[in-house]
C-alpha cells in the first residue's frame, strides 16, 4: 500500500523466531478472528481502533493483520496519522500468512 510500510509473511515469521519485541494486533471481524489467528495476535476489530491509540506501546514494533492487508493498512495509515507511530502492514494478510506455511491458531478464550 502506498505510504504505507509492509513485511511479508516470511519476514515476520523471521521476526517472531528471532524474538524480536513486536505487538501483533488482528483487526478482523470477531468471526474471522475466531476461525484462526496468528500466535499472540491481539484481538482489536478496525472500528475500535480509535478507542485505543493511548494503549499502543511505543516500545515495540506494531504488526496489523486482516484477512487480505486492506483493514491493516487502513490502521497502518490511521495510526501514523494520529499518533506518529509507523507500524507495519502484514501484506496479504493471514491468508498470505497460511499459504506462506505458517501457523494459525485458535484464539484462546
Amino acid at each position: 500500500m502506498f505510504g504505507i510500510k509492509e513485511i511479508d509473511a516470511n519476514g515476520l515469521k523471521k521476526m517472531i523466531d528471532d524474538g524480536e519485541a513486536i505487538k501483533l494486533i488482528d483487526v478482523r471481524s470477531e468471526a474471522e478472528y475466531n476461525q484462526g489467528i496468528i500466535e499472540d495476535g491481539e484481538f482489536m476489530p478496525l472500528h475500535t481502533l480509535p478507542a485505543h491509540l493511548n494503549d499502543l506501546p511505543k516500545d515495540k514494533t506494531i504488526v496489523f493483520y486482516c484477512r487480505t492487508g486492506a483493514r491493516s493498512g487502513q490502521a497502518c495509515g490511521f495510526v501514523k496519522q494520529n499518533t506518529g507511530i509507523e507500524a507495519l502492514n502484514l501484506s496479504g494478510g493471514i491468508v498470505r500468512w497460511y499459504q506462506s506455511g505458517h501457523p494459525v491458531v485458535q484464539p484462546t478464550a
